[in-house]
């Protein structure tokens, strides 16, 4: 997906208040993965290109980082917690329920591009265990049965 003149002016900017380049990678990265919802190959090669730095080094910040994406997700990002409290609360259910709901494993997307459900780490919800996040709302105490009415509500 080619990035927009709008867009490279922005990361143009950027990059000019930033002491040294690297420091703009992070920031640049959020800015085209917030328009397009990933950080597509081109982008990635026109970020390490702009800044100075090698690809691999663009390449090992996109795969650090659990918020960015190098494909398409879905306009719902579900985040079900993996760490211990969720799990032994029942977070594995949780995916899996989810999963059949949807018809999609975890880390893929549906066929009408509305989901996408990723295990992640700690969403810092323990005491709510179960836990999930969908784009920017966090949801706990998490039961099949509220699980069906969140979804219900997205799905509408």
């Amino acid at each position: 997906m080619p990035l927009s003149e709008e867009l490279r002016r922005e990361i143009d900017l950027l990059v000019a208040e930033c002491h040294e380049l690297r420091e703009a990678l992070l920031q640049a990265l959020l800015l085209v993965q917030d328009r397009h919802g990933f950080v597509s190959d081109e982008a990635a090669t026109f970020l390490a290109e702009r800044l100075k730095i090698a690809r691999t080094d663009v390449d090992d910040v996109l795969t650090f980082y659990p918020v960015f994406s190098t494909r398409p997700r879905g306009r719902h990002v579900i985040r079900v917690c993996h760490t211990l409290p969720c799990a032994l609360a029942g977070g594995e259910a949780v995916i899996d329920h989810i999963a059949a709901r949807l018809g999609i494993a975890e880390g893929e997307t549906t066929a009408d591009g509305r989901f996408t459900l990723l295990g992640v780490e700690c969403l810092g919800l323990c005491e709510q265990a179960p836990a999930m996040m969908i784009n920017d709302t966090v949801h706990g105490r998490l039961t099949p049965e509220r699980i069906d009415a969140i979804l219900g509500d997205l799905e509408t």
